[in-house]
């Protein structure tokens, strides 16, 4: 957002140049023309990919080399940086894209945005686009209103190539008869003076219209009317490289400390790009004239030959900073830290993230997973285990004996520290979410919720269990705290279970992993009410000892399900059909009665 007083005066110098000039005005409608046809452009490719470009980042971001290809393509096919530079960002903050990555697909960005001038320079320019844009605009608009979101997005596009198009055009005609009143090229400044100058008002210009290609087309159409020296429109491009950083800026205000220092990497890179430019302009500008002699570019075509300068130092911007982009990610980690707040906070659910429905699933996902890691770290603890020890091959039965004493965990507390906060960040995430027209993310998001509010009935039931167990396991009734050493080390075995699932299980594995983990849980419950009531039978303990026992067991079979039940969403990964295949196979409470009692049968007929 631009200040309240930036903006006020942006339209009063605007008001004084629509009452001086005519082609003032048009020069204006072009530009604001030109804007308007990008943001339905990136709007368009928004809702026609429907998270292509999302799962394409996913995907193709295992190599600096790849992530720098990326950026490269996917830029220069959308024509925004803007676009895709907000994506990664949101990818990044979710924890979804390494840092590294990030970078690469930034400084493609870079290289990819420059396909925008020769677009213009060598098409717009030479001909008549304005008979073009009026057909488009009508398909577009055609399309707009249709409701399949491919056919509503591509109408967006159509719609955003068309006001493109017209932009151009009335730029163009606007500075061709401006020059009859007024030559702006009488006001060029030569030397490193100028260079300076127009560098700084080219990236000022980037600022205010937060749109690099917009700047691009006002210079290369001021410079085809002949309104800017081809000196002073070369410094305008190197301040548009450097303007343009203002759009992963403000993207990453919201963004956590990694998406601020995909930010950091993205302003460094073009100022270092910029200055290498600067410093190197009259050798740079030799290298345009020899590429464009050997190219077939005629010496007086200068906004051809500012395509071939702008493509030349971002391509030594990136061939510069590839290889330091380990030496940059060390810095930005050093000097852009993660606070550590006493509550916990979310750590992947950015404004960012929300405004595309692929990344928002996935930001949900990790934040499930931030919370069932600490509610991992909650059960443990009021069991009275250590992590690395239920996470190890330890013998859980023999540690829950050999303990003196178990100490009561104050669960409330934790909760409030470690698990309220995230749960109802997550439900208010969710609730912000509006993907009426993205049925499957929807859907992802409702199993989403329903795994957290699972995982915090585990940590509710854990609460009443320890009420019990740690009065019983201090006391000297030895039947009973036998009794509860084997419930809370049964529970524990479960726990590192489902770590294992998690860490070696792939999605078409896990769910039957789980379903035979849900079975034997049944069992051990079964088997456990069994062994209760021969105690009772056998006045090893007291009746009313036996209730609270077959209570607390009951407790301890609601935690272990829930958490099984939980890990079937958030340990399914991979396409969204096959987590939808895996679910719909995944054994429900009857079916695992069912199979229970098939092997009871079995079992007694042997």
């Amino acid at each position: 957002m631009l200040k309240k007083t930036v903006l006020p005066t942006i339209f009063v110098i605007l008001a004084y140049g629509f009452w001086l000039s005519d082609d003032f005005r048009e020069i204006s409608a072009g530009i604001a023309i030109f804007m308007f046809g990008m943001l339905s452009l990136e709007q368009g490719f928004r809702n026609f990919t429907g998270g292509m470009l999302e799962r394409l980042i996913d995907r193709t971001t295992s190599s600096r080399w790849r992530s720098l290809t990326l950026g490269i393509v996917a830029t220069s096919i959308m024509q925004s940086s803007s676009l895709v530079s907000v994506i990664t960002i949101s990818f990044l903050s979710a924890g979804l894209l390494t840092l590294i990555a990030g970078i690469g697909i930034i400084f493609g960005a870079n290289l990819g945005t420059t396909t925008g001038a020769w677009l213009i320079a060598g098409f717009g320019l030479k001909v008549n686009i304005a008979a073009y844009a009026m057909p488009i605009l009508v398909f577009g608009v055609l399309l707009l209103f249709q409701k399949a979101k491919n056919l509503n997005g591509l109408g967006y596009i159509l719609l955003g190539l068309g006001f493109l198009f017209l932009g151009i055009h009335y730029m163009k005609e606007g500075f061709e008869a401006f020059k009859e009143t007024l030559d702006l090229a009488e006001y060029a400044v030569r030397g490193y003076p100028g260079l300076l100058l127009f560098t700084l008002i080219g990236a000022l210009a980037t600022f205010v219209m937060q749109s690099s290609h917009a700047t691009l087309v006002l210079i290369i159409t001021a410079l085809a009317a002949q309104q800017i020296s081809y000196e002073n429109a070369l410094a305008l491009a190197i301040g548009a490289n450097i303007g343009t950083t203002i759009t992963a800026m403000l993207g990453a205000i919201s963004a956590n400390a990694q998406g601020r220092r995909l930010a950091g990497a993205h302003l460094l890179f073009n100022l270092i790009t910029a200055l290498i430019a600067i410093l190197f302009i009259h050798q740079l500008s030799a290298a345009v004239d020899q590429i464009s002699l050997l190219s077939g570019i005629r010496d007086d075509d200068y906004t051809l030959k500012l395509a071939v300068f702008h493509t030349l130092f971002n391509l030594i911007g990136v061939l510069v900073m590839t290889p330091l982009m380990g030496p940059l990610v060390a810095l930005l980690n050093r000097t852009i830290k993660e606070k550590k707040p006493e509550i916990d906070q979310p750590k992947y659910l950015t404004d960012s993230a929300i405004d595309f429905p692929e990344t928002a699933v996935k930001a949900v996902l990790q934040e499930s997973l931030h919370v069932y890691d600490n509610a991992q770290g909650i059960l443990i603890h009021a069991l009275g285990f250590r992590r690395p020890e239920v996470l190890s091959t330890l013998n859980l039965l023999e540690l829950a004996e050999a303990q003196t004493k178990l100490t009561r965990l104050d669960i409330d507390a934790a909760y409030e520290r470690s698990i309220k906060g995230l749960y109802s960040e997550i439900v208010a995430f969710i609730s912000r979410a509006d993907f009426s027209w993205q049925m499957e993310q929807s859907a992802d998001l409702h199993h989403l919720r329903e795994a957290n509010q699972q995982v915090v009935e585990a940590i509710k039931d854990v609460k009443h269990l320890q009420k019990n167990m740690v009065r019983f396991i201090n006391s000297g009734n030895r039947p009973m705290r036998q009794a509860y050493d084997q419930l809370r080390s049964q529970l524990a075995a479960i726990i590192r279970k489902l770590e294992e699932i998690r860490l070696t299980d792939t999605s078409d594995t896990a769910i039957l992993s789980l379903d035979a983990l849900k079975l034997m849980i049944k069992q051990t419950h079964e088997a456990f009410y069994l062994s209760l009531i021969e105690m009772i039978r056998n006045h090893r303990i007291m009746p009313e000892m036996g209730t609270s026992l077959m209570n607390d067991s009951n407790y301890s079979y609601s935690i272990a399900m829930n958490l099984v039940r939980a890990a079937q969403t958030l340990f399914v990964s991979g396409p969204r059909d096959l987590a939808q295949a895996v679910r719909t196979i995944a054994l429900d409470d009857n079916e695992l009665q069912a199979v229970s009692d098939q092997q009871q049968v079995k079992e007694s007929g042997q």
